[in-house]
């Protein structure tokens, strides 16, 4: 049986790797837990690096993964949007390699916008950024994981950056200013404070609300525009309760956001920010699907 204390040391690494190329707490949690299985079963041994050989079976569990849950996102219900990962709710810090400059960050590569914008490429192409953008791993090892050579898998990583590039919003690193704009919405918007409202809003900005069709009230299609987002707003700001709906600041995906809860009756939600040049918010991400949820404990929310 392979040294247990040796997954252990590379537990965190896998599970932010899974959880990139899945989009799911859920299967990255199943992914890691199977590679843990076949690392258990494998001779004392037989794997010379440790870390590049778990990385290739975890990577290869999640990219068969992507193809069956591709089929379902394509019946999805409304926006498709990440399960959202919460401060201290999951490792999506996970110590990787130092990123080159024209690399994403592992703080870029886990907001919910570019997670997103990664649901429009293909298993394979998804897959080769991922390992190899964020997590410089070798096109030689990436090969092994998507069944391609490796020329082939720098010509996927490529047309993958050429997408990101094109369609991901760079996310704004400077968290005092990121946590500016969130405490900003949140103050117009309890406050009814429209003007406040609109001076954080782009005017470009998206609003993207991901419940499945399982919650009433919540847009099934994207709200863009600056006019239309803040009406949006307003209205659910009225139905903001003092003391009996808790809203709170948290580390959503890597960087400030809102989690609110009402724990008189079902509803709860998670809200990522992407902000722009001049510090203003251009994507807001709302999550509210409670099968999406599942993994967090709203009560100590």
């Amino acid at each position: 049986m392979a040294e247990p204390a040796e997954f252990e040391a590379h537990r965190g690494r896998l599970w932010a790797v899974a959880y990139r190329i899945t989009g799911s707490v859920a299967d990255a949690d199943d992914a890691v837990q199977e590679a843990w299985l076949r690392w258990h079963a494998l001779p004392d041994g037989a794997a010379e690096e440790p870390r590049a050989y778990l990385t290739t079976v975890v990577s290869r569990i999640c990219y068969d993964q992507l193809s069956s849950a591709r089929a379902r996102r394509e019946t999805y219900v409304g926006p498709w949007l990440p399960e959202p990962v919460l401060d201290g709710a999951g490792p999506v810090h996970a110590i990787g390699p130092a990123a080159p400059e024209d690399r994403v960050t592992l703080d870029e590569s886990v907001g919910m916008a570019l997670l997103a914008v990664l649901e429009r490429l293909t298993p394979a192409e998804r897959t080769a950024f991922i390992l190899h953008d964020v997590f410089a791993v070798p096109f030689a090892e990436i090969a092994e994981v998507v069944g391609r050579t490796p020329e082939a898998v720098r010509q996927l990583a490529s047309r993958a950056r050429r997408h990101v590039r094109d369609e991901a919003p760079r996310r704004n690193v400077d968290r005092a200013e990121h946590r500016r704009a969130v405490d900003a919405f949140l103050s117009a918007v309890v406050g009814g404070d429209i003007e406040g409202l609109m001076r954080v809003l782009d005017p470009r900005v998206v609003w993207l609300a991901d419940s499945g069709g399982k919650v009433r009230g919540a847009a099934r299609r994207p709200v863009v525009g600056q006019d239309n987002v803040a009406r949006l707003t307003r209205a659910l700001g009225r139905r903001y309760t003092p003391g009996r709906t808790r809203l709170t600041v948290r580390d959503v995906n890597g960087a400030p956001g809102l989690v609110w809860v009402e724990p008189d009756g079902p509803r709860a939600g998670i809200i990522a920010f992407t902000l722009g040049d001049g510090g203003r918010i251009t994507e807001i991400d709302v999550v509210v699907n409670p099968e999406k949820l599942r993994h967090l404990d709203l009560d100590e929310l």
